[in-house]
C-alpha cells in the first residue's frame, strides 16, 4: 500500500527536503527493522521539550519551578502527543507492518510517531521552523496551560487522612519502553476503594495521573 506524504506535507505547510526523512519518521520499527523511527523520536522529544520549555519560561518568567514542572508534563506527555497526532490524521500516514489493520495502531505508536515527526522537520528545517511547527500545533494546549494541574496525591493524600487516618497505598506496576523514554504503570489504593492504575514518563508523573483518576471517581459519588 502506497502512502501519499504529499497529503501531510500540504497540511502542515512543509515541503522537505529529505523526503526519506520523513518517511523513515513515519515508519514503525514493526515495518522496518533498521530505517524506522526510533531514533529521531528520541531526538523529537528532546526539541519538543526544549520548544515547550522555553515558552513557558517567557509565559511564565515569575512562576515557580514546580508549577513549571507540571504545566510542561501536561504540554508534553504522551496524551497530548497523540491529540496533536490525531488532529493532523497522522496515523494515517504511519508505516506498520500490517496496512490492512491501519485501526488498530496503538496509541503509543501514533504518539511516538508524532514526536518522530517533529525531530525529521527539525533535521530537515532547522530549530526556528520547527519552533513555528510546534507553536501552532501546540497552540491551544499551551493556551490552556494558564489554569495550573492541582496537585492531585496531595488532594488525595489529604482526602485519605480525613476519610480513613491512613495514607493513599501506590505500588508499581510495570516499567516498559526505551531506556530514553521509560513508561511507568502506577496503581493507587484507599482504604475499601478499588485500585486505579495510570501510566506516566516517571513515577512521579504516574502517581499524579492514578491519583487524579482515583479523585475523578470519588467526585463522582
Amino acid at each position: 500500500m502506497k502512502i501519499n506524504f504529499q497529503n501531510l506535507e500540504k497540511n502542515l505547510k512543509i515541503n522537505f527536503k529529505n523526503k526519506s526523512l520523513l518517511k523513515q519518521s513515519l515508519t514503525h520499527k514493526s515495518y522496518n527493522k533498521i530505517d524506522n523511527n526510533e531514533k529521531i523520536e528520541f531526538l523529537g522529544d528532546r526539541v519538543l521539550g526544549l520548544v515547550i520549555a522555553k515558552k513557558l519560561l517567557e509565559l511564565y518568567p515569575k512562576e515557580k519551578e514546580g508549577i513549571l514542572d507540571k504545566k510542561f508534563a501536561s504540554l508534553v506527555n504522551r496524551n497530548t502527543c497523540l491529540e496533536i497526532a490525531k488532529k493532523i490524521e497522522l496515523d494515517k500516514y504511519i508505516l506498520t507492518f500490517d496496512q490492512k489493520r491501519k485501526k488498530l495502531i496503538e496509541d503509543k505508536v501514533i504518539a511516538d510517531s508524532c514526536e518522530a515527526l517533529i525531530g525529521a522537520i527539525y533535521l530537515d528545517k532547522g530549530f526556528s521552523f520547527t519552533e513555528k511547527i510546534i507553536m501552532n500545533l501546540w497552540k491551544t494546549h499551551i493556551e490552556k496551560s494558564v489554569i495550573t494541574q492541582v496537585d492531585a496525591k496531595t488532594k488525595l493524600q489529604e482526602y485519605s487522612l480525613k476519610k480513613f487516618k491512613k495514607l493513599p497505598t501506590y505500588k508499581l506496576i510495570s516499567n516498559t519502553g526505551p531506556r530514553h523514554k521509560p513508561i511507568f504503570k502506577i496503581s493507587v489504593k484507599l482504604i475499601n476503594t478499588k485500585s486505579y492504575q495510570a501510566e506516566g514518563k516517571s513515577k512521579k508523573d504516574a502517581e499524579q495521573n492514578a491519583a487524579m483518576n482515583c479523585l475523578k471517581d470519588i467526585e463522582k459519588k
